[in-house]
């Protein structure tokens, strides 16, 4: 924050601060001019654009003379809140001094329009009474603008915070007390105002507001003083304590920018002073400054008395404030330039890329190059932080997304988990699931995914008891008698399998879901790339078609209706893939338990050689019989099966271990299958076919209809963007123009000065 310009080293006891500005060089009134000038035409063209201009925020207590310092500064009265309710908003008062004005203009701003409205004053008060006495009760953040030129004004702006409250007699006012802090405070912490304390002349160790500034500003670095109502303490001041008085007797600190004046005061029941305001206010400066005088202050603290030497000093700081803000507004237009140069850069390419002759051949472009980042992001080459999810956060939202609906799977893997709660903590603290707890998408979501569906599966066990009388029943009798082999083939294929059938119905909708969640991460892939390190590594094509797919919604919607329908194709031929494979699976488990028939041993590279012929016919034999392992366990238990008519119910019993035996190993198998499955016949399907899907993409008749009319919008909307460019461009130009010259006059002047 700029610090404040010193007093000049002259003083004028009666020199007013208007004729202080008549005699000035007209930098400060250009510069106001300028950079308000400057907000006012971006913010008609572009809207409310937060600036990084400073300001003046004037801060106090309820009764303490805001007004009256308001209306010291404007050079005449005016009051806009009636009544005992006060100001309910933050109120920007803009001044500007126009020395020969014979009359005073007043402005508001329009929030309709974003447009000054010239109106009389006494039009301008009934409207900022308005808009403060409509909200009753309550506060809001949002200002009302005011412009004022005239002759008796100072060239500054100022915003005029509600006055904060020191006592409340009930809840309501409290509250209304603690909105009030609030907003100031949020005022006061922005590094950017400055901060002007107003506080009654008097005991300068019970400066409650200045107290405040202190918390956010301990150095008193954008903080002012103002110490009103001066000439309440003529009496009392002396030529023994008139300079320790003003310094206040060691209880403010030295590098504290301070002022103490008197505003204009007049007989109560009269609306305008006799003599008039303005010259009223020269009177109270005169008085001010001749008491000092009479009391021999010091040269320097003469400096922080009366109204002149206050307006002065604001008009110099705001100055220094504005001359400083040229910068950064500059850097802030050069910013929004770019901006508004990249959208139109984009929507004359959209025009170009969209027209009725070429929009078919551009949807299929833009779904292709969508389909092909598919694989960037699958393969973990993710630059978006868009749908970073926890696996908990995951399964949170797949539980919510079905739920209610009819769906042919379980959403737990179990019953003796009572809640999907339980679920999680097994998978955090039992199962430690890699990633559980960290924000990923792409190919690492897909693979903590496969993680958590080969758990689910695990978890599957026979829904239904097979009694003693089922056995009986699949075995027979006499001669049409089954061997017990059969008998668990039999078993089996009831309703064993239909546990199985339902967990890999929950891994194919997991792995819709997934995909589904993931188009926008493909999007901000594609857009994340313009402009990085490594862009030059992937396709020019992404930086224009995902402006394409981002702004044209038809576009948009055709690309990702491909994708959910790829994506349903998909787990249809998932699941029609897997539940033949359970069909035959259990209908002949003998074959499908047949283990990896070779082993890999702990030997090193270096053992490793070609093998001969020799070897080859060796190794053949010993690999069919290492295969059968588990058949051959299997066969043994089929065994011990006892075959005499005396013995059925041990025979029924062992009959039934082995049917769990085997649903088991049939589990395990399958589980260990489950991320082959998934990679073979949904992810990689999805990666080498969707291209080919959106290559096929037709329009309707209606979408041909919504494009014509997105085109005339498009055009409307170009053309205003082109006039927002121009208008960025100009104030760039202004104010590139007047910099220097502003800067120059400043050096000049502080070179003067001796700064």
């Amino acid at each position: 924050m700029p610090s404040a310009l010193g007093p000049s080293s002259s003083y004028h006891p009666a020199t007013s601060s208007t004729s202080m500005m008549k005699n000035g060089d007209g930098v400060r009134k250009e510069l106001l001019d300028v950079l308000s000038e400057v907000k006012t035409r971006v913010q008609d063209t572009l809207g409310t654009v937060d600036f990084p201009m400073p300001q003046f925020i004037l801060i106090g207590k309820q009764s303490v003379g805001k007004s009256r310092i308001i209306e010291t500064l404007a050079g005449e009265t005016f009051n806009f809140v009636s009544g005992t309710l006060g100001s309910r908003r933050p109120t920007v008062l803009e001044f500007r001094n126009v020395p020969h004005s014979r009359e005073s203009k007043w402005s508001v701003l329009s929030r309709g329009t974003n447009r000054w409205e010239e109106y009389p004053a006494a039009k301008v008060m009934e409207i900022l009474g308005e808009a403060h006495e409509s909200l009753g009760t309550s506060i809001s953040d949002q200002p009302v603008n005011v412009r004022l030129e005239s002759a008796s004004c100072v060239d500054m702006q100022i915003v005029d915070l509600p006055g904060f409250r020191e006592f409340a007699l009930d809840e309501d006012k409290q509250r209304l007390a603690d909105a009030i802090e609030k907003l100031v405070t949020r005022f006061m912490e922005d590094k950017r105002n400055v901060m002007l304390c107003v506080e009654q002349a008097g005991d300068a160790a019970n400066l409650g507001t200045l107290n405040k500034c202190k918390k956010i500003d301990p150095n008193f670095e954008r903080t002012i003083l103002i110490r009103n109502k001066l000439d309440k303490y003529y009496r009392d001041l002396t030529a023994e304590n008139i300079n320790d008085w003003l310094e206040g007797f060691g209880d403010l600190p030295r590098n504290l920018e301070k002022f103490a004046l008197t505003c204009p005061h007049w007989q109560e029941g009269l609306e305008q002073p006799p003599e008039g305001f303005a010259k009223l206010r020269t009177k109270m400066n005169d008085d001010d400054v001749n008491m000092i005088n009479g009391l021999g202050a010091s040269d320097k603290l003469k400096m922080t008395v009366g109204y002149a030497q206050f307006a002065k000093a604001m008009e110099d700081r705001i100055e220094e404030m504005f001359a400083d803000a040229i910068g950064p507004v500059l850097k802030k237009l050069r910013e929004m330039r770019d901006e508004v140069q990249d959208r139109k850069s984009s929507m004359e390419e959209e025009i170009t890329h969209t027209n009725p002759s070429q929009i078919l051949n551009s949807v299929r472009e833009a779904g292709m190059s969508f389909g092909h980042a598919l694989n960037h992001v699958m393969e973990g080459y993710v630059r978006s932080d868009n749908s970073r999810i926890t696996l908990e956060d995951e399964l949170r939202q797949f539980h919510a997304a079905h739920k209610g609906t009819a769906v042919e799977f379980a959403l737990l893997p179990t019953d003796d988990f009572q809640s999907l709660d339980d679920y999680i903590v097994c998978l955090r603290e039992e199962m430690k699931v890699p990633a559980m707890d960290i924000e990923v998408n792409g190919g690492a979501q897909f693979r903590r995914l496969m993680f958590e569906v080969e758990v689910f599966c695990r978890f599957a066990e026979i829904c239904v008891e097979t009694k003693k009388k089922d056995v009986i029943q699949a075995r027979g009798v006499a001669m049409q008698s089954l061997t017990w082999r059969d008998v668990v083939v039999k078993l089996l294929s009831n309703e064993a399998h239909l546990p199985m059938k339902r967990r890999v119905r929950y891994v194919g909708e997991r792995i819709k879901w997934f995909f589904q969640t993931q188009k926008d991460v493909i999007v901000d892939f594609m857009k994340s790339l313009k402009g990085s390190a490594d862009e030059h590594m992937y396709s020019t094509l992404y930086s224009k078609t995902v402006a394409i797919i981002q702004n044209n919604e038809m576009v948009k919607n055709l690309v990702y209706e491909t994708f959910d329908k790829a994506v349903d194709r998909q787990l249809q031929q998932f699941i029609e893939l897997f539940d033949n494979t359970l069909a035959s699976t259990f209908s002949n488990p003998w074959v499908f338990l047949k283990r990896a028939s070779t082993q890999i041993d702990e030997g090193s590279l270096e053992d490793v050689c070609l093998p001969s012929f020799e070897d080859t016919k060796e190794r053949i034999p010993s690999e069919i019989e290492s295969r059968s392992g588990i058949d051959t366990i299997l066969g043994k238990w089929l065994a011990s099966i006892p075959q005499e008519p005396s013995m059925i119910d041990d025979a029924v019993d062992k009959a039934q271990m082995l049917l769990l035996k085997t649903f088991q190993f049939i589990r395990a198998q399958v589980a260990d299958q489950i991320e082959l499955f998934a990679e073979s016949f949904f992810k990689l399907p999805m990666m080498r076919r969707l291209e080919e899907d959106m290559a096929s993409i037709e329009l309707s008749d209606m979408d041909k209809e919504g494009h014509a009319a997105r085109l005339e919008a498009l055009q409307r909307e170009l053309d205003c963007v082109s006039q927002e460019l121009d208008a960025v461009g100009e104030c760039i130009d202004k104010l590139q123009a007047f910099s220097l010259k502003a800067q120059s006059k400043l050096r000049t002047r502080h070179h003067a000065r001796g700064v």
